[in-house]
């Protein structure tokens, strides 16, 4: 592998790990599992991580199929990715009043909402599907930049009980918006990267 497939790689990896977002799905996850017992916590969310791990793989084995049936290029899907990805930051950064809605779920949640929308969310369907094609990176490539985000957040979200005892709100609001930021430096250079490319096309 060559270095510059490396640095995309590792790029595209805090990419999908920064939309993710863990550290600010911590205090939701917490809230929607308050409802179930004690001895099962650590369980239910095991089982609804890798829910959201299998619905992102079957996402990334078809969205490539999408783009191609649409014909879209790969300066448009870069300069379209840097767009969502800039308001996907916006809202780490300026995040808008209220939530899920996760209090009016009782009982154990299944799928909904932890492993849809909270990790596999319409954030993060949208960031598999623009890194297929704006990167070029082969399935081999993003299968690995998919696992390696998905662990990553499930290690932070496994330990969220310990997390947030350490940062409390204050903590973990101040890095979501750090991790926002960095998200929105990524977006502007993905948009002009893709202009760039359309320009000396």
């Amino acid at each position: 592998m060559s270095y510059h497939a490396s640095v995309d790689i590792i790029r595209a990896t805090a990419t999908l790990f920064l939309v993710m977002d863990p550290l600010g799905n911590i205090p939701l996850f917490l809230a929607v599992l308050k409802s179930v017992a004690p001895e099962r916590r650590r369980r239910v969310l095991l089982r609804e991580l890798v829910a959201a791990y299998v619905v992102l793989l079957a996402f990334l084995v078809s969205g490539n199929y999408v783009l191609t049936f649409l014909g879209l290029s790969r300066e448009t899907i870069s300069i379209a990715g840097g767009i969502v990805l800039f308001l996907i930051a916006l809202r780490m950064v300026f995040p808008p009043a209220g939530g899920y809605g996760s209090d009016a779920l009782k009982g154990e949640p299944f799928i909904v909402p932890l492993a849809v929308p909270l990790v596999a969310g319409p954030s993060t369907l949208a960031t598999v599907l623009l890194l297929q094609r704006s990167t070029g990176a082969t399935m081999t490539s993003l299968l690995l930049v998919l696992t390696v985000a998905w662990v990553l957040s499930a290690a932070i979200l496994l330990a969220s009980t310990f997390l947030y005892r350490l940062l409390g709100d204050r903590g973990l609001i101040a890095i979501e918006r750090l991790m926002g930021m960095l998200l929105v430096m990524v977006a502007v250079q993905m948009f002009m990267d893709g202009v760039k490319a359309f320009l000396v096309r």
